[in-house]
């Protein structure tokens, strides 16, 4: 079975599934734009909330990945202990590469945009119960969300 180590969450770390989002550390305005993307000028922007409650804990066990092929997604959390956010590139048969993929451990007060087309795992959280603002956009079909089978893995602590 593969295993995955988590690794702290960094915008170096995970620049090539999207972009890392902190707030700043001084008062003003930052721009987190560089992930974001809508390849369906027919799409509408959706902002949604949602509510995860925390797994029982590690190691993960999963065979589920999925992606938007056509957006980006933004998780930005409103209130959050610490969350997973586990990725995978896209394989030569357009299928995670999951022998590439890779997990991190997200803090509190971290958000993620996942690229368009960027293979991930459904919104895992630890800790407490948490609430994310998330955005994408959508045209209200089938392509929206894709998921996927893989075989088995786990995602555990360093």
């Amino acid at each position: 079975m593969l295993r995955l180590v988590l690794e702290p969450l960094t915008s170096a770390a995970f620049l090539a599934f999207g972009e890392v989002l902190e707030a700043p550390d001084m008062p003003g305005r930052t721009y987190f734009e560089d992930a974001l993307a809508n390849l369906r000028p027919q799409a509408r922007p959706s902002l949604s909330l949602s509510v995860k409650q925390p797994i029982p804990g590690l190691p993960l066990r999963s065979t589920t990945m999925e992606r938007h092929r056509f957006s980006s997604q933004s998780f930005v959390p409103q209130k959050a202990g610490r969350w997973l956010a586990i990725v995978a590139p896209k394989g030569s048969d357009g299928g995670p590469d999951m022998a590439r993929a890779r997990a991190f451990l997200c803090g509190p007060n971290q958000g993620v945009t996942y690229g368009a087309d960027v293979w991930h795992h459904p919104s895992t959280v630890l800790d407490e119960t948490a609430h994310f603002a998330i955005f994408m956009w959508r045209t209200g079909r089938p392509g929206d969300d894709e998921f996927t089978q893989v075989p088995e893995f786990e995602v555990v602590m360093p």
